[in-house]
């Protein structure tokens, strides 16, 4: 029913005439009837017989005939619609940097959880998007290339961890490997989010080169620089296999990284000091790069009244059988 509409909806007010028909059999019933004719009715057994109590069907599917025609005049429709939708996707790369020092737990539960699940959930929100992901720290490589389907990227995401690759902090590998990935695709817009929070000091890529090569293919580059000001708590193991916790230096190169955004096209560096502006961050990108969706309508009425009419014919022709042979007076 939530599709039928109604081409003369104000035909349908008609329908309030029917309770008043059925008052008025009501009232006519009870002034062509005694309401007590015998003073007893012990003698008669049974009172009434099956064709007595059914008197009033022909008057009820009389009613129900010319509901059913009102109904009918209102030329009820359905309507048969389509959607076709054009989207003018968006290639994301995210480069993730899994080094040692995302162990510290400036941010809950760490650096490195904490990124994780704010990438979900901007993934999550870009069904359309072809999305990627590069992981690095003192080497580089590719563990998704770019794809639609979220659901093996958030797998892979999930189990990113620290000690996949050798330690360090190869920030030009990282871009260079997630440049290589998306530069060849036919995406409209082209972009990478580069998150790490340390200094470049592995690698054989320089990373203002990377970011060039990343200009030169019309790719948009967002960096990120992960890490509270000052010193963090970073998580160590005493000879007893116990951990403890020692404050470390936060050395974040916010020059490099700055410089290396706005090598590209509309690239910005942002600087996240906790799990809340870290969100606020992704959320900003998300905003910034939204696929275009045209979407185009098309509407199809047809006429639904043809079937109430052979109803309230046939209750029409069932009301005058019943009239002219069984309910005969």
């Amino acid at each position: 029913m939530n599709d039928i509409t109604f081409a003369n909806g104000w035909v349908l007010w008609l329908l309030l005439v029917l309770p008043l028909l059925v008052v008025w059999y009501v009232l006519r019933y009870r002034k062509q009837h005694a309401a007590l004719q015998f003073s007893t009715l012990r003698l008669f057994g049974r009172t009434k017989s099956l064709r007595q109590r059914l008197l009033w069907l022909p008057y009820a599917l009389r009613t129900l005939a010319v509901a059913l025609l009102i109904i009918a005049l209102a030329r009820p429709q359905s309507k048969l619609s389509r959607e076709e939708m054009k989207v003018e996707g968006i290639d994301i790369v995210l480069a993730m940097d899994v080094s040692g020092s995302m162990l510290a737990e400036d941010f809950r539960p760490n650096r490195l959880q904490a990124a994780k699940a704010v990438a979900t959930q901007f993934i999550d929100g870009r069904p359309n998007d072809r999305i990627g992901l590069v992981v690095f720290s003192g080497k580089a490589f590719t563990q998704v290339p770019l794809t639609i389907d979220h659901h093996i990227l958030l797998q892979q995401l999930n189990a990113l961890k620290n000690g996949m690759l050798k330690d360090g902090t190869a920030i030009g590998d990282g871009l260079a490997t997630a440049v290589n990935r998306i530069k060849d695709s036919d995406g409209k817009s082209k972009v990478i989010i580069l998150l790490t929070d340390g200094e470049n000091n592995q690698g054989s890529i320089d990373p203002l080169n990377a970011a060039e090569i990343a200009s030169l293919y019309n790719i948009r580059l967002y960096t990120i620089g992960i890490g509270s000001r000052g010193k963090a708590p970073y998580p160590f193991k005493d000879q007893f296999g116990r951990t403890i916790y020692q404050n470390i230096d936060v050395e974040l190169d916010e020059d490099l990284l700055t410089r290396m955004a706005h090598c590209t096209s509309e690239g910005r560096y942002f600087r996240a000091t906790n799990k809340q502006s870290l969100q606020q961050i992704f959320d900003q990108i998300d905003s910034m790069e939204k696929s275009k969706i045209d979407v185009a309508k098309y509407a199809q009425t047809k006429d639904e009244h043809q079937p109430l009419l052979i109803a309230a014919l046939i209750v029409m022709l069932i009301e005058f059988l019943l009239s002219t042979f069984y309910l005969r007076r």
